[in-house]
């Protein structure tokens, strides 16, 4: 199979080093070039200088990169995958971005011979690494099925879970969920160490019972060290809320904590750490 990805970001430089380790023929773009060169000299592979380009002769063509406008450029831009990419070829985006884009795209491509799945992923920097993300996807089911042995590369879940856009909105729902979990999480820290609890003991204990999530089990040691330059960022953290509650506003959905929340991640950003980590919300309570 033959393979482009755009797109070689924290997420996009270790999925592609994936699918190029697993045999297929791979073709890499990156607006910093020089990504790209130090990419095919890590992995082998080729290289292109526009998305058009990377996109020419490709069965599957992968996006990630920043935001709707970024993914608007990549794609239908005069120099996107759109004007390069062959009849039939299915384009994956795992950027998290609207639904709204994800459906415009859909009948964008679709009325051009080509097949769209929105794809957002789940798992952060260290699951993009480790091929061991979840990806989230809308689309038809005659696309996807194309595409599973891609997926398989970097992913160890991957589901459709409807049509264009539902991906996107089941990523919308996995960071309203974990807004919540590391809001609670940090509260509970810090209830702890006003407490005078061993917050070692503390997480090896009730980690065990109902109150154990993935965010304590990752990050608790880091939280109690006030180790917060790694992982997913605050920035890209309230990118993502935003979209959400945008969706929120179009659906009537009623949103609380997480604008909360939200508002929260926008102090950590005053306080210089919008590149933090976004278990940084300890940060609040700790370094004010």
């Amino acid at each position: 199979m033959k393979v482009a990805f755009v797109g070689l970001g924290v997420m996009g430089y270790p999925m592609a080093g994936h699918v190029q380790k697993a045999g297929m023929e791979m073709c890499v773009y990156n607006r910093t070039q020089s990504k790209s060169e130090q990419w095919c000299e890590q992995y082998g592979g080729d290289m292109a200088r526009t998305p058009a380009a990377a996109a020419e002769g490709r069965d599957v063509i992968l996006v990630c990169v920043g935001n709707d406008d970024d993914v608007r450029e990549v794609i239908t831009g005069s120099e996107g995958v759109l004007a390069g990419a062959k009849k039939g070829a299915v384009i994956i985006d795992h950027t998290t971005a609207s639904a709204e884009l994800a459906r415009e795209l859909s009948q964008t491509l679709t009325a051009s011979g080509l097949e769209f799945l929105d794809a957002p992923v789940s798992g952060g920097q260290a699951g993009a690494e480790n091929g061991a993300l979840t990806v989230m996807l809308g689309g038809e089911e005659s696309s996807y099925q194309k595409v599973t042995s891609v997926l398989d590369c970097y992913s160890r879940f991957h589901k459709l879970l409807g049509p264009a856009g539902n991906g996107q909105l089941a990523k919308m729902v996995n960071q309203i969920c974990i807004a919540g979990v590391v809001q609670g999480l940090a509260e509970g820290l810090n209830f702890a160490m006003k407490a005078g609890l061993d917050g070692e003991a503390l997480i090896e204990t009730i980690s065990k019972g109902a109150a154990g999530s993935w965010q304590m089990e990752n990050r608790y040691k880091t939280m109690l060290a006030d180790k917060y330059d790694f992982g997913f960022a605050v920035d890209w953290m309230r990118k993502d809320l935003g979209i959400a509650m945008a969706e929120a506003e179009r659906n009537g959905a009623e949103l609380p904590v997480a604008k909360l929340v939200d508002s929260f991640y926008a102090e950590v950003q005053q306080m210089g750490g919008g590149r933090w980590d976004t278990s940084s919300l300890l940060t609040r309570f700790t370094r004010r």
